[in-house]
This record gives structure tokens, sequence and C-alpha cells, in this order.
């Protein structure tokens, strides 16, 4: 029996970009379910009861939810191609850190910058927005990737934000290369992978959308 395997997504979500850059470089066929993150259906509120987000990989009926977990699934069921993680036990453990520090500092210092408003909020924002990417900077060195020679597991977990770089940086009225031209360097390097090209998100639709939500939330 083949494998049938379902994506819930929404084609702006930065996590949801992870999962469809694990799948494409495992060679992976499955079926898109784009959904409304505004009016959440059924059906993502049936697989993911807890926290009602996307991205959920439903695999021969079975939901996964959350990003990273889903790419370590992935990884561990489809192990015969393009290895996401590596298979020594210490570097495994250092790319699981690393992912998770972009999990929970880079979205939040991102969402703080595109959600402030002027004066002295907004310039917190981005103190706390580029002293995160040189920290980003710091663990990257002179390596073209963070894992080393190849893209894996912690570049797949911060390569999406790219797509929202042009949107922060126009709101919060910034240049991330000025600040962090390593990062810029690193993400153009991921970009040559044709799959993280075909899969990152037009950056002026995502603008649109960001300007949107601050609509939405009174800040415009």
């Amino acid at each position: 029996m083949a494998d049938e395997v379902v994506l819930l997504d929404f084609w702006a979500s930065m996590f949801g970009m992870r999962v469809r850059i694990a799948l494409a470089e495992k060679g992976i066929k499955y079926e898109y379910k784009e959904q409304d993150v505004f009016n959440k259906g059924p059906q993502l509120l049936q697989t993911n009861p807890i926290h009602k987000k996307v991205p959920v990989l439903i695999h021969n009926g079975k939901p996964v939810c959350e990003s990273l977990i889903i790419i370590q699934y992935i990884d561990e069921v489809w192990k015969d191609k393009s290895p996401l993680l590596p298979s020594d036990p210490y570097q495994r453990a250092h790319a699981k850190f690393w992912a998770d520090f972009v999990d929970k500092k880079v979205y939040q210092v991102s969402k703080r910058v595109w959600t402030s408003t002027k004066g002295e909020e907004r310039e917190a924002a981005k103190k706390d927005y580029f002293e995160t990417f040189k920290i980003l900077e710091g663990e990257l060195g002179d390596k073209p990737y963070f894992g080393g020679e190849t893209f894996g597991f912690v570049d797949l977990s911060l390569i999406p934000f790219y797509s929202w770089f042009y949107a922060i940086e126009t709101f919060g009225e910034f240049n991330l290369e000025a600040e962090c031209p390593k990062i810029i360097a690193w993400a153009k390097r991921c970009l040559h992978k044709e799959i993280v090209a075909k899969t990152l998100q037009d950056e002026k639709k995502v603008y649109e959308l960001v300007g949107q939500l601050r609509k939405l939330q009174g800040l415009e």
C-alpha cells in the first residue's frame, strides 16, 4: 500500500515552508491542502485540537503536528534518502538546540518588529531582532551552512523566515544586510538550492499579508 501523505498548510507560513522543503528534499509525493487560518476548518481543528495551527502532516490518516517534530518524523520514516539531521548523536543534539532557538527566538523577535508602533517600542524590538541574528551569525561562523558544508536541519528551520525579511525590514525601517551581512549571504547560498528557491514565497506578497495583519490588529 502506497503512503498517503496530506499537508494542511497556509502559503505564507514559515513553519509550513519548512515541511514543504523537507518533503521535497525527500522526494515525497503529497496532497497539499491550503487552510484559511483566519477561519479554521474542521479538518485542521480535528487533527490539531491542542494548538489549532498549521502545518499538520497527515500520514496514512495519522496527524503529526509542530513543524520541527514533523521534519524529524519525515526524516525517521523516509530515512533512505537525503538525511535532514546528522547521524552523529552530538551533532544531532546540537542541530536540534539551534533549531529550537530559531523556533523560540526568531519568530518572536520578528513578530515584535512588524507588530510594533513607532518610537521606543519599535527601537527595542529592532535591538532584540539584531541581537538574535548576531547570535545566529556567531553560530554560523565561516561555515557555508549551519551544519557545515551541506544544507541541513538548522538551515531548513531558519531559511523560510527569508520570505518575511522584506516585510519586517520595511515595517521596521531598517536593512538587515547592513547589520548582519553573514545571514543574508547564507540565505542567498540556500536559495541556490532549487527546492528552497521554489518553496519560499514571494516577499512582496508576504509584505501585503503583513500589511493586512497590521490593519486587522489596528496598527495601521
